[in-house]
Formats: structure tokens, C-alpha cells, sequence
């Protein structure tokens, strides 16, 4: 487990080798490797365990009681799975959560990491602490998905999502998925999503790469206006 340096996640910041070490070992946190496809939890599985990402990319897909998925936000090293149904044991969530990429998982007891507090003292105190702030972030995702979701046109959904991609990357060149990951992730058809940058990058709105967009903001907003 050291290997994958978890006292680098966001989870554990503040905290040095040893105390994140000392974290582990009192609450029986365990690795897990997955493939790509692979499903680290299921719509409607019962899970009594917090997952925290150490390497890969995963996505959520919400599942409706039609069996018909959506793709929600990406999980990138340092995110957290599981945290609903975790809490919320007796109510399972109709979310999976899928492997993009080959990744590695830390599984936290959640039995375990409420009853370690009086071992672990401070270094308790700041993990809970830094889940609290991953469930505000995850709060933030969802509403950038609905916003996302509800422009009427594909143009307007990209533009919302590479915009909403630069604040988290901090960087107005956006490092994106396949064209056929993106598509999903617009909710679009693959083919009308090619024809849209291509129209975008022949309006002079967009400029494109192998695996990043950039937006030409300010003939955008000329446009608009």
C-alpha cells in the first residue's frame, strides 16, 4: 500500500507517513485492484465500506428502475465511492460506480472508521474532516451535472462542460475523455458530438487535440452579444 503513497490523497493531507500508516492498520483498511469494466459497486448492492480511489478513473452510472443507465460524474485518485450506501446502509443506492481505467482501491470498514476515534485521536479528527469536505464537493458535482443535463442544445452542454472542466483542472486547455466516453458523459450521440467540434473548430469557437479542447472564450462571448 505504501507504494501508492496514500498520505498524498486529500483524505489524508496534513498527516505524516506514519500516522496514515498508524490510520490503516486500526481500521482494517484493505487494497483492491479492478480491471476497466470492472464494477466496484452496483446499483442496489448493499456495502458497509468507504472506498477511497489510489489510482485509476472510474464514473458513476445512475440506474433507473427501467434498468436504463446515465453516466454521471468522473472519480479520478483521491475520490471517494461508497459513501452513501456506507452511510445509509439500510437504504441501497441505485448508483454503480465503474472502472474507466485499471485502478486500485482503498476499502474502509465504516464500522471501523467510526470506532477508531478514541485510538487514533487527532489523526481521526482530521480524516473525518476531510470526508466532510469530499461530501461538499460531491454535492457541488451533482448540481454541475444538472446544470450540465438541462441546456437545450449540444453545443451549449459542451461549452457548460469545459468551462465547469477548467475550474477543476485550473486550465483553459480541458484534458478530456474518448470522443466515445465524452459522448456519454453529454448524454449525446457519438457521431453529432464530432459534427459539433468540427462545426465549433471551423467557427473558429474551439480549438481541439488528440485528448483536450479549449474554448475561444472571448469569440464566444462576441458572438452572444
Amino acid at each position: 500500500m505504501t507504494d501508492c503513497h496514500p498520505e498524498e490523497l486529500p483524505i489524508f493531507a496534513g498527516l505524516k507517513p506514519e500516522e496514515v500508516q498508524s490510520f490503516i492498520r486500526h481500521t482494517a483498511a484493505v487494497v483492491k485492484q479492478y480491471e476497466r469494466k470492472d464494477r466496484l459497486l452496483a446499483a442496489y448492492e448493499e456495502n458497509d465500506q468507504l472506498g477511497i480511489i489510489l489510482q485509476g478513473t472510474a464514473q458513476i452510472l445512475t440506474e433507473d428502475w427501467l434498468g436504463n443507465e446515465n453516466v454521471g460524474h468522473r472519480l479520478e485518485r483521491g475520490a471517494l465511492v461508497g459513501v452513501n450506501s456506507a452511510i445509509l446502509s439500510a437504504e441501497c443506492s441505485g448508483s454503480a460506480v465503474e472502472a474507466i481505467t485499471p485502478m486500485q482501491v482503498m476499502w474502509i470498514p465504516y464500522r471501523a472508521l467510526l470506532v477508531s476515534g478514541p485510538r487514533l485521536g487527532r489523526i481521526h479528527g482530521i480524516v473525518m474532516k476531510h470526508i466532510l469536505e469530499a461530501l461538499a464537493r460531491k454535492n457541488l458535482l451533482m448540481v454541475e451535472k444538472m446544470e450540465l443535463l438541462s441546456q437545450k442544445t449540444l453545443r451549449e452542454r459542451l461549452i457548460i462542460y469545459l468551462v465547469q472542466r477548467e475550474k477543476w483542472q485550473k486550465s483553459e486547455r480541458v484534458q478530456v475523455p474518448g470522443r466515445v466516453q465524452l459522448a456519454r458523459e453529454l448524454d449525446c450521440n457519438r457521431s453529432a458530438l464530432t459534427r459539433e467540434i468540427g462545426l465549433m473548430q471551423e467557427e473558429g469557437l474551439l480549438e481541439a487535440g488528440p485528448d483536450w479542447l479549449q474554448l475561444m472564450k472571448e469569440r464566444i462571448l462576441s458572438r452572444e452579444q
